[in-house]
């Protein structure tokens, strides 16, 4: 049993005796999103249930908010966490929110484009195995398998960032209208906010060059870009959601 601990290769960690974990400065940052995607969910909840044709952009939005709420109380809470190597805190339970909520924006985007599902089933797909990718890097104890899977993890992001930026475009270019402007806008600010976050990972799970706390800042910073601005940016677009061929109130006057 004493051959558990012992290392017989430079890249597989010994057990640890104290773990980096999130400083106050991190706390803060948790404690501040927490609040945010809390208020937030109630936001698109109540918007939901006001709604006619724009509900299920909204229920969609309510649902990533709220299961990142769930997931920074729980990280806030002492929970979802372990070590890995370097002896450093992994919260673990931010990549089972990033598989729901990650999806659902999927879903969202491929819904304010008007996409066929066949599409967006696609781009959820890719998603998943980027993420999956991502959560098993940070496990890996041997180097070689961890860049390996960081590896897969870029190459099935630009399957999503392809149906961003090609895919879901051309259905909304098709829809036309303001609808098109308004998911060009939401669509690049998903693109530029997702590339960000293998950066993190780099210098964090992958290098462990940046502190805990900083690491935790960073993806709380992304997370709120990538989930709430975005959801109220699509929010702002009320009226152009809830005309079906993107039009404004003011061209459908000449129809």
């Amino acid at each position: 049993s004493a051959m558990v601990f012992t290392q017989l290769a430079d890249d597989v960690p010994t057990a640890c005796t104290t773990i980096e974990e999130v400083g106050s400065t991190g706390v803060g940052a948790l404690t501040v999103a927490f609040l945010i995607f809390a208020v937030s969910t109630v936001i698109f909840l109540a918007k939901a249930n006001a709604s006619g044709e724009q509900r299920k952009y909204y229920y969609l939005m309510t649902y990533i908010c709220g299961f990142a709420t769930a997931s920074y109380f729980a990280m806030l809470s002492g929970q979802g966490w372990t070590a890995i190597a370097g002896c450093r805190q992994f919260f673990w339970a931010r990549y089972g929110d990033w598989m729901v909520s990650f999806t659902l924006i999927v879903v969202l985007l491929g819904q304010v484009a008007s996409a066929g599902m066949d599409v967006i089933f696609g781009a959820a797909g890719a998603n998943l195995i980027y993420l999956c990718s991502l959560y098993m890097g940070s496990v890996s104890v041997v180097t070689t398998v961890k860049w390996f899977w960081f590896l897969i993890g870029l190459v099935a992001l630009f399957a999503v960032v392809v149906h961003f930026a090609q895919i879901y475009k051309a259905a909304a270019d098709a829809r036309g209208g303001e609808a098109a402007q308004l998911y060009g806008k939401v669509a690049w600010l998903s693109i530029l906010v997702w590339i960000c976050y293998p950066a993190v990972w780099l210098f964090s799970e992958g290098f462990a060059s940046f502190s805990v706390s900083f690491e935790v800042c960073a993806y709380c910073v992304l997370d709120l870009i990538s989930k709430v601005v975005l959801s109220f940016m699509i929010m702002s677009g009320h009226d152009i959601l809830g005309a079906k061929d993107g039009a404004t109130s003011q061209s459908r006057d000449f129809v």
